[in-house]
C-alpha cells in the first residue's frame, strides 16, 4: 500500500521546483510516476495567501509527511475586505500579500489540501499589454444602468482586454434592449462628469475605463455642457481616471510652472516637435501634454479629463499602465525626460568624448560640460530645468582625483535617517487576571528580539529572560523568535505579543519545557474527509506560551494548569458534574491522545512507565474541555512529533460547553499602556540639512566600483557631490523610504522651508555670476501632497497661479482657494515631498505618511 500523502508531499515539491519556477507542469499520471510536460497556456494564473504559500514551501522543502509546517486548507480569508462580498482589499503587493500560482499548479494544490469552505478561487486573467504581460489582480468592476432609469444599477466585472462591445452585449442582454435599437455608452467619473464611449471597438485599457458608471441612451457630453462656463484661467480640476490622483498632482505642479506653460499656450512647441529622435516619443507625449494644458488654461472647464494623456504615457511607459497607484515623482520624471526627448532642438547627436578635469582649473571643466551637453540637448525642459552638478572621485589607494561635471534636472537629496525605530507590541503578564497591555516602545532599528525584551522590561519590571516573543496571526503562532534573531524581520503590522514566563529557580533540579497552547471550538460532526474520524475544528482567541515542568506534561497537571491560566475569561466557579456511572476499564480515545501528549512533551520520562497504571479505573469527572497534542498549525493529523522541535498543544472546547463557560467578549479585551498615547515625537529638520546631507563625503558600493585610470583596477571609492549652478526651475526630491532586505520604511520627519525667498547661494560652488545672472533666490509656487500610507493614500496639490498670483487647492476634479498659512501647515507637516522652486517656487510635497520613495519641491529664481 502507497502513503498518498507522502506522494502528494513528492509531487508537491516538483510541481515548486518546475511549475511555478520555470513555468513548467508537472501532471500526476499515478501514485508511481509524472510526466513533465511544457504548459502553452499562459492565460490565468491564481492568486493565494502568501502566508500559507510561505508555510506550504517550507512544508515541501522538509519531505516530511508529518511535518508541523503542514499548511491545511488553502486560505485567502487577509486577502478579503469581508467574507460576505469576497471583495479583494486594495493595494495588494505581490510576494508580500499574495502570490500568483499557474492553473495547473493550483488545480493540484487545490486536489491536495482542498480550500476553506465558501471561498472562491480567484482566477486572474494575464493581459497582453505593450512590450510586456502583466496579471489582472483587480478586474475593473463597473456600474451599469440605463439613463432612462438610473437607480436601478448592475455591477459587472470586466477584463481591461475586453473591448467596449463586450460591455455594450452585456448591457443589452442586462436591460433586455432590443438588438435594434440604437445604443450609446456613456462614462460617468467620480466627478459626475459624463464622456462619451464612441469607438466600440477599442479595449478597456485604452479606454482608461475604471470603477464608474456606464449608461445607455443620449447624453450630451460634458464638454458642451460646460461651453457656458467661463472661469480663471489655470484653475481647473483634472477627473480621477482611477488612482490616477499621483497623475494629477504632478500634471497641476507643472501646469503652474510659467516658463512651461507659456511656451506650451503660445504654441512654440509646435515648430521643435522632434518625430525622429529614437529616444522620444514621436512627439506625442508633448502633443497630449499641450492638449492638457491648453483646456486646462482656457477657462472654458472647471474640469479636464485627461484620458488621451494618460493613455499615452501607459503606451511608453508600461509601469503606468493600469490603475495602480504610484509616486507622483516618478511620474514627473518621466514626463519631464519625455518633453525633452520629444522637443529636443538637436536632430542628430553627435558623439562627444568626456574629457576629465586633470587639474584644470573648475570653471573652465564646468562650462566645457554644459556645452557639450547642449550640443545633445537642447530644449525648453534643459532651458528650463537642468543644473550642472560637479562630482568629485577619489581613489583610496593612489589617491588619483576625478573631477566632472554633470548636468542634473532634479535634485534628489536624502533625509536624515534614525538609528531607533517604534514598535507596538502586546504584554501578556504572567498573572491569568491580568488583561493584556499595549505597550510602545522604542528600539534599535539593527537591534535583535533581546533589545525588543531589554526595552518592555523598563516598562514592566519583568526582567527580560521571562520574555518570550512572538508573531501571531490567526489565532496561531505564526513565529516564535529567538533573543538573537534580528529585529528586521518583524514588520509594523505584525501582532507581536511578548509572554512572561515564570521564574525558573528549579531548572537545574528539573527540566522546563516551553509549551505553546491553542484554543480550539470542535464541530458538531466528524471530519471523515481528513482520514480519520476526529472531530473538525476552529481556532479561536489568543494563543499563549507556557513554560511546563516536563513531569507535569500529562493530561491532568496540564488541565489544571490550563484552567488557572484561563481563570480570566472561563468561569471555573461553575465546573460540570461529575458523572456518576463507573468508567469500565478499557482504552479510550482521550487516553489514547493522552498517551500521545505525554510522548510529545516528555517522552523519555514516562517511558518505563506502563500504560496499564495510568489507565486504572476511575471515576470520570467531566471536562470543560480535552486536550490534544497539535502541529505548529494547530492541526492534530499530522502527526505530533517534531523531532526536538517547539511542542504545541491546543484544548479542544466542545460549543455548548465554551457558550456557557468561556467569555469570548473578556478574551479579546486589552490595556493600553500610557505609552501609547504619548505622541510619537516627528523630528524636524531644515531643507537646507538635506542639501548639507546630499553633499556629504560617501564610499561607492561594492555593486558600483569605480575604475582607477591610475591602479588600473575597480576601486570603492570616495564620490562627493557639489552644486555648481542652479536652474531657473528647481525641482527637488526628497527621498524618504529606506530599504533592508525583509522591510521597506518611510521617513516621517519634517522638512521645513520657507515659501520665500529661500537661499541657495550658501550652497553653491560657483561664487561669480555672469552679468546679469539672477541670484540664487527661490519662491515657492507648487506642492503636491500625499495623504495616506505606504500602500495607500492619496495625491492632492497646492499652486500657485501665475495670472493673478492666488493660492489654489486642487484635488482631482475640485479646486477651492488656499491661503498662505494652510500651505506653511501642509509643508510642515509632509512626510515626503517633491517640491518645485522656480526663481519664484514650486513644490510638490508628500504629507506625512507617503506612497512613493521620494517628496519634490519645485522652485522658481528670483
Amino acid at each position: 500500500n502507497i502513503n498518498n500523502k507522502g506522494v502528494n508531499c513528492v509531487a508537491a515539491k516538483c510541481v515548486f521546483l518546475f511549475s511555478l519556477w520555470f513555468d513548467l507542469r508537472l501532471v500526476l499520471v499515478s501514485h508511481l510516476s509524472l510526466i513533465l510536460i511544457f504548459s502553452h497556456c499562459v492565460c490565468c494564473r491564481y492568486v493565494v495567501e502568501h502566508r500559507w504559500f510561505e508555510q506550504w514551501k517550507e512544508f515541501v522543502e522538509t519531505g516530511d509527511q508529518n511535518s508541523p509546517s503542514f499548511p491545511g486548507q488553502i486560505n485567502n480569508t487577509e486577502l478579503f475586505e469581508d467574507l460576505d462580498s469576497y471583495h479583494l482589499k486594495e493595494r495588494l503587493v505581490e510576494n508580500e500579500d499574495f502570490v500568483l500560482v499557474p492553473a495547473e499548479a493550483w488545480h493540484k494544490l487545490q486536489a491536495w489540501y482542498g480550500m476553506v469552505d465558501g471561498q472562491p478561487p480567484l482566477e486572474r486573467k494575464v493581459v497582453d499589454l505593450p512590450s510586456t504581460l502583466k496579471v489582472e489582480i483587480y478586474p475593473v468592476e463597473v456600474f451599469l444602468c440605463l439613463h432612462s432609469n438610473i437607480e436601478n444599477v448592475i455591477t459587472a466585472e470586466f477584463s481591461r482586454a475586453d473591448s467596449i462591445l463586450s460591455i455594450q452585449k452585456a448591457m443589452c442582454q442586462a436591460f433586455s434592449v432590443p438588438s435594434s435599437s440604437e445604443c450609446r455608452l456613456w462614462i460617468k467619473s467620480l466627478d459626475s462628469s459624463c464622456e462619451r464611449l464612441r469607438n466600440v471597438h477599442m479595449s478597456v485599457l485604452d479606454a482608461c475605463l475604471s470603477s464608474g458608471m456606464v449608461r445607455t441612451n443620449s447624453r450630451r457630453n460634458s464638454a458642451e455642457e460646460q461651453d457656458s462656463y467661463r472661469g480663471q484661467p489655470g484653475v481647473c480640476g483634472l477627473t480621477n481616471l482611477g488612482n490616477t490622483c499621483f497623475m494629477n498632482s504632478a500634471l497641476q505642479c507643472l501646469s503652474n510652472t510659467p516658463p512651461l506653460t507659456e511656451y506650451f499656450l503660445q504654441s512654440s512647441y509646435l515648430e521643435e516637435l522632434n518625430f525622429t529622435n529614437p529616444l522620444g516619443m514621436k512627439g506625442e507625449i508633448a502633443e497630449a501634454y499641450a492638449d492638457v494644458i491648453k483646456q486646462m488654461w482656457s477657462g472654458r472647464h472647471y474640469s479636464v479629463v485627461p484620458r488621451v494623456f494618460k493613455t499615452k504615457v501607459g503606451h511608453f511607459a508600461s509601469q503606468f499602465l493600469g490603475y495602480q497607484q504610484h509616486d507622483s515623482q516618478e511620474l514627473l520624471s518621466f514626463l519631464l525626460d519625455g518633453l525633452h526627448e520629444d522637443l529636443n532642438r538637436v536632430k542628430n547627436k553627435e558623439y562627444i568624448e568626456l574629457r576629465d578635469a586633470d587639474g584644470r582649473p573648475d570653471q573652465e571643466v564646468a562650462e566645457e560640460a554644459w556645452r557639450n551637453h547642449r550640443r545633445r540637448n537642447d530644449s525648453v525642459i534643459v532651458d528650463t530645468f537642468h543644473g550642472l552638478f560637479k562630482s568629485t572621485l577619489v581613489c583610496p589607494e593612489c589617491h588619483k582625483v576625478s573631477v566632472t561635471f554633470d548636468p542634473f534636472c532634479y535634485l534628489s537629496v536624502p533625509l536624515p535617517v534614525s538609528k531607533e525605530r517604534v514598535m507596538e507590541v502586546f504584554f501578556v503578564s504572567l498573572d491569568p487576571y491580568a488583561k493584556p497591555v499595549q505597550h510602545r516602545v522604542v528600539v534599535p532599528k539593527a537591534g535583535k528580539v533581546s533589545d525588543l525584551c531589554s526595552a518592555l522590561s523598563e516598562m514592566t519590571k519583568v526582567p527580560p529572560t521571562q520574555m518570550v516573543v512572538a508573531d501571531v496571526f490567526n489565532h496561531r503562532f505564526y513565529k516564535i523568535y529567538n533573543a538573537d534573531e534580528s529585529l528586521s524581520c518583524i514588520l509594523d503590522r505584525d501582532d507581536i505579543f511578548e509572554q512572561q514566563q515564570g521564574e525558573q529557580q528549579q531548572q537545574q533540579e528539573e527540566e522546563q519545557v516551553l509549551l505553546a497552547l491553542y484554543l480550539r471550538e470542535r464541530s458538531h460532526y466528524r471530519d471523515y474527509g481528513s482520514g480519520s474520524s476526529s472531530y473538525g475544528t476552529t481556532l479561536f482567541g489568543h494563543p499563549l506560551l507556557l513554560n511546563v515542568p516536563r513531569s507535569s506534561c500529562n493530561e491532568e497537571a496540564l488541565y489544571k494548569l490550563f484552567l488557572q491560566r484561563l481563570a480570566r475569561t472561563s468561569d471555573t466557579s461553575s465546573e460540570p458534574p461529575a458523572e456518576q456511572m463507573p468508567q469500565p476499564c478499557k482504552v479510550t480515545e482521550e487516553e489514547k491522545e493522552e498517551e500521545k501528549l505525554e510522548q510529545a512533551c516528555s517522552p523519555t520520562v514516562l517511558a518505563n512507565e506502563q500504560p496499564a497504571k495510568r489507565r486504572a479505573c476511575r471515576k470520570k469527572r467531566k471536562s470543560l474541555f480535552t486536550i490534544q497534542a497539535v502541529n505548529s498549525n494547530g492541526m492534530t493529523e499530522r502527526g505530533t512529533k517534531d523531532g526536538g522541535t517547539q511542542p504545541y498543544v491546543a484544548i479542544d472546547w466542545d460549543p455548548e460547553m465554551k457558550k456557557r463557560f468561556y467569555n469570548e467578549n473578556e478574551a479579546e479585551k486589552y490595556v493600553k499602556h500610557t505609552s501609547m498615547e504619548v505622541p510619537q515625537q516627528q523630528t524636524t529638520v531644515q531643507l537646507q540639512e538635506c542639501i548639507e546631507l546630499f553633499t556629504t563625503v560617501e564610499t561607492l558600493e561594492e555593486e558600483n566600483p569605480w575604475y582607477c585610470p591610475v591602479c588600473k583596477k575597480h576601486q570603492l571609492a570616495t564620490k562627493k557631490l557639489d552644486l555648481w549652478s542652479l536652474p531657473e526651475v528647481l525641482i527637488i526630491h526628497l527621498k524618504r523610504f529606506s530599504y533592508t532586505k525583509f522591510t521597506r520604511e518611510k521617513l516621517d520627519s519634517i522638512v521645513e522651508f520657507p515659501l520665500r525667498d529661500l537661499d541657495f547661494s550658501a550652497c553653491l560652488l560657483r561664487k561669480n555670476l555672469s552679468n546679469g545672472e539672477p541670484l540664487s533666490r527661490y519662491d515657492l509656487i507648487a506642492v503636491s501632497n500625499h495623504y495616506g500610507g505606504l500602500r495607500d493614500g492619496h495625491y492632492t496639490s497646492y499652486a500657485k497661479n501665475k495670472d493673478n498670483g492666488q493660492w489654489y487647492y486642487f484635488d482631482d476634479s475640485k479646486v477651492t482657494y488656499a491661503r498662505e498659512d494652510q500651505i506653511v501647515v501642509s509643508i510642515s507637516l509632509s512626510c515626503t515631498c517633491t517640491a518645485i522652486f522656480v526663481r519664484t517656487f514650486i513644490a510638490t510635497m508628500h504629507s506625512l505618511t507617503l506612497i512613493t520613495s521620494s517628496s519634490i519641491c519645485v522652485v522658481w529664481r528670483n
